[in-house]
């Protein structure tokens, strides 16, 4: 049943990516510039998360150790988002909202397996296999499919 649970969860989870992207778009024409939009955007989650780090901090009776030096691998997560975030906001109105969670799926998928192939992080190393071969080859040409045909 959790198994199911977490499943339910990256759908929901990837939803609100897909919903995001032409929000974001709407912001960028309203402001005149995708960038600002993408800066409102990171802006409102991390009021958003800030919040919830207090209310959480509150309920385990802990802060976090905010002295902890950051590594410049890890400030690269928020670039990447922005990255991606920032390009969202470019290629929605160019491509339409589903060819670019397809391509962005596509991107993880491939970088995934990059990424568990070298264990990146101390992440667990698996092996790139046919059947993942295979399963990336088919959601790349489907992303291909629903942006061309």
């Amino acid at each position: 049943m959790a198994a199911f649970l977490w499943a339910l969860l990256g759908i929901a989870a990837g939803a609100c990516i897909a919903t995001q992207a032409p929000i974001n778009t709407m912001l960028g024409r309203g402001l005149g510039m995708p960038v600002a939009a993408a800066c409102m955007s990171f802006l409102s989650g991390a009021v958003l998360l800030g919040l919830v780090v207090l209310a959480t901090s509150a309920f385990e009776g802990r802060a976090p150790d905010w002295r902890a030096p950051a590594a410049w691998l890890y400030v690269v997560g928020g670039a990447l988002g922005a990255f991606y975030v920032t390009t969202a906001i470019y290629l929605t109105p160019r491509i339409g909202a589903a060819a670019l969670m397809a391509f962005a799926v596509s991107g993880q998928l491939l970088a995934g397996i990059l990424l568990d192939r070298i264990g990146f992080l101390g992440m667990a190393v698996r092996e790139v296999t046919v059947g993942r071969i295979g399963g990336a080859v088919m959601l790349v040409a489907g992303a291909l499919m629903i942006r061309f045909l």
